[in-house]
């Protein structure tokens, strides 16, 4: 693996390439992607593509993609052109790309802007509150775990946040009747350090949840865009915006084995994780 550093007039975008650059066989190179999760969230994935030139990098603000504007929000569209600029440098699209999580968000703006880019994508569990139902619930939700961190700090926070992600089904008020969990619980910290600056928690990355796919861009776009959902996330709210995602595409989500992290080793299900989307990406 060879890491490298893209100098951009907003941050220094840290990227690792396992493989041969041009690709020895002439496939496309295989990006993996994610936000807020980083390189490292990708090892066990990568791994099992022994035969693919594997790319993986920082999102901007991540351990080593040091910012130089000054900002701290996340957006989709800007992390849409620190993913462009990588291909660029990696020697141009269109490549095939996994993308998990925000990083999932992230991926269906850059087809939508940068439609040449890529050829297949694989968007595994999109967190989009404007394509539920409930979208105006899910705003709600989410506004609390937000309201908890300025006032409670990370491990308060953390737990409402968790306790949203695993709520099965429509956020209703039962839902928000129900007391704060204890972070304890969860193995979180009680006590309040005092800092505010986790860019999940502090509100920098509402963007990325509030982003809703331009449809028609999509469709227009020469790439082959597929939608999945982990078979084990149940009707929680990542495998609930996943199939409204895959819905309001025209499609329905591809399952894949196991959960929302299913591809990080010692959480999912890592090797069936990548036949399974070595399946989708070469069936055509």
């Amino acid at each position: 693996m060879q890491t490298h550093t893209l100098e951009t007039p907003e941050v220094d975008l840290v990227y690792d390439v396992a493989g041969p650059l041009p690709t020895a066989d002439g496939r496309p190179p295989l990006l993996m992607i994610g936000q807020p999760m980083d390189a490292s969230g990708f090892r066990a994935l990568a791994a099992y593509f022994p035969d693919r030139t594997v790319v993986t990098y920082d999102p901007r603000g991540g351990p080593r993609s040091v910012r130089k504007d000054g900002r701290g929000e996340q957006t989709p569209q800007d992390s849409a052109r620190d993913v462009r600029a990588v291909i660029e440098a990696v020697g141009g699209g269109p490549v095939h790309l996994f993308a998990s999580s925000g990083g999932a968000v992230v991926s269906l703006a850059l087809v939508a802007a940068f439609p040449n880019d890529v050829a297949v994508l694989v968007a595994h569990e999109p967190p989009m509150n404007p394509v539920l139902p409930d979208g105006a619930a899910a705003h709600r939700a989410r506004a609390h775990y937000l309201e908890t961190y300025q006032a409670k700090g990370y491990g308060a926070a953390m737990a409402a946040f968790q306790a949203m992600y695993a709520w099965e089904g429509e956020f209703t008020e039962a839902y928000f009747a129900q007391p704060d969990p204890d972070p304890a619980q969860f193995g979180l910290p009680v006590e309040d350090d005092g800092s505010r600056d986790n860019p999940l928690l502090s509100g920098l990355a509402v963007a990325i949840t509030d982003y809703h796919p331009d449809v028609a861009a999509l469709a227009a776009a020469p790439t082959r865009v597929v939608i999945a959902v982990g078979e084990e996330t149940g009707d929680v709210y990542t495998a609930r915006t996943a199939r409204a995602t895959a819905r309001v595409l025209g499609q329905e989500a591809i399952v894949f084995p196991s959960h929302h992290l299913g591809f990080v080793d010692g959480l999912g299900r890592p090797e069936e994780f990548a036949a399974r989307l070595r399946e989708v990406l070469d069936a055509g």
